[in-house]
C-alpha cells in the first residue's frame, strides 16, 4: 500500500510569519495535532504542533504576557528542517519512520511540494485494512519452517476448502531463526476444520 493511498489532501497550513494565536485557533477549531508550515510557493519549510504552541504560551494566569506570547510569528517555535514522506513511498516503511523517530505526522511532498499530510491515526487505521480486522473473520497461527514454499503449501489447506483469506502477516519464533508463525485471517466462524487440517498437514 502507498501514502498517496491513505494520505489526507485537504491540508491545513499556515506561513512563518503567522502568529501563534493563528495556530491556536486551527488547531482547536479543526481538532487536529499538527500544521505544517510553507512558503508562498507551498514549499513545508516547517511544522508546529499542538505542543509547541503549549510550551510557547505563557501561564493561562498571566492574561498579559499571554496576549504577548500569541502575537510571536510561528517561525519562532516551528521544527525544521521537516522529515517528509513521497506519495509512492511504502506505508510500511513510512510506519518504521514513524516509530523510530517518534513523529507524530509526515507531511507527503512531491516535486518539493506540499500534496498531502499522514498522521497517527492514518497509519493505525491502515494497519487495521493490513491486518484484515476491520473484517468479521477468525485468526488462525501456524508455526511452520523458515523455507521457500512454505506459504502457498501452508494456503493450499485453506484451498481445498474453498475458505477464502482475507490477510496474511509473518513474524518470527521466538528466536529460532529455523521457524516463522503464519497468521492467517480467513472468512469462516467455525475455524475447527480447517485446524484439523493443518495438524494432519503436520508441516513440520
Amino acid at each position: 500500500m502507498l501514502v498517496e493511498e491513505i494520505m489526507k489532501k485537504d491540508v491545513i497550513t499556515l506561513s512563518p510569519s503567522a502568529t501563534i494565536a493563528n495556530a491556536l485557533k486551527l488547531l482547536r477549531e479543526n481538532h487536529i495535532r499538527h500544521i505544517p508550515i510553507v512558503n508562498q510557493d507551498n514549499q513545508v519549510v516547517g511544522i508546529v504542533s499542538d505542543r509547541d504552541v503549549r510550551d510557547a504560551t505563557a501561564s493561562i494566569f498571566n492574561t498579559a504576557d499571554n496576549q504577548q506570547y500569541l502575537q510571536q510569528e510561528l517561525q519562532s517555535i516551528m521544527s525544521y528542517p521537516v522529515v517528509t514522506a513521497h506519495p509512492l513511498d511504502f506505508v510500511e516503511e513510512v510506519a518504521r519512520v514513524f516509530y523510530n523517530e517518534g513523529f507524530g505526522c509526515l507531511p507527503v511532498v512531491s516535486g518539493n511540494t506540499l500534496i498531502g499530510i499522514i498522521t497517527e491515526k492514518e497509519m493505525l487505521y491502515t494497519m487495521i485494512l493490513l491486518t484484515g480486522t476491520n473484517i468479521q473473520s477468525s485468526q488462525i497461527e501456524v508455526k511452520v519452517p523458515h523455507k521457500p514454499g512454505i506459504l502457498p503449501e501452508v494456503a493450499a489447506v485453506f484451498g481445498k476448502r474453498k475458505t477464502n483469506i482475507t490477510s496474511v502477516l509473518m513474524y518470527p519464533f521466538n528466536d529460532d531463526p529455523n521457524y516463522k508463525i503464519l497468521v492467517f485471517r480467513i472468512q469462516t466462524m467455525n475455524p475447527v476444520p480447517l485446524i484439523q487440517d493443518l495438524r494432519d498437514a503436520a508441516m513440520n
